[in-house]
């Protein structure tokens, strides 16, 4: 099937027919890659599948000290 760019804002795009996104159920989002001179755009169902198990047991604990002063920041 040969498609044509169409103009979306500054980028560039393709319209996938309705009759080729049917054949997938609930589709959320793609991975795209290149590969040569390929572009491959690959369904994924869930893309936050397994989620929440992985954030099951992680703390909550801040990244950054939250005690340090605001004037403490200049001397990071």
């Amino acid at each position: 099937m040969q498609v044509s760019l169409i103009d979306i804002g500054t980028s560039k795009g393709i319209r996938i027919p309705a009759s080729i996104l049917k054949m997938f159920n609930s589709l959320s989002a793609f991975d795209l890659r290149v590969e040569g001179k390929k572009i491959i755009l690959e369904t994924i169902q869930s893309p936050r599948k397994g989620w929440d198990e992985k954030f099951k047991n992680s703390s909550d604990e801040l990244l950054i000290d939250d005690s340090l002063d605001a004037k403490d920041w200049d001397e990071l």
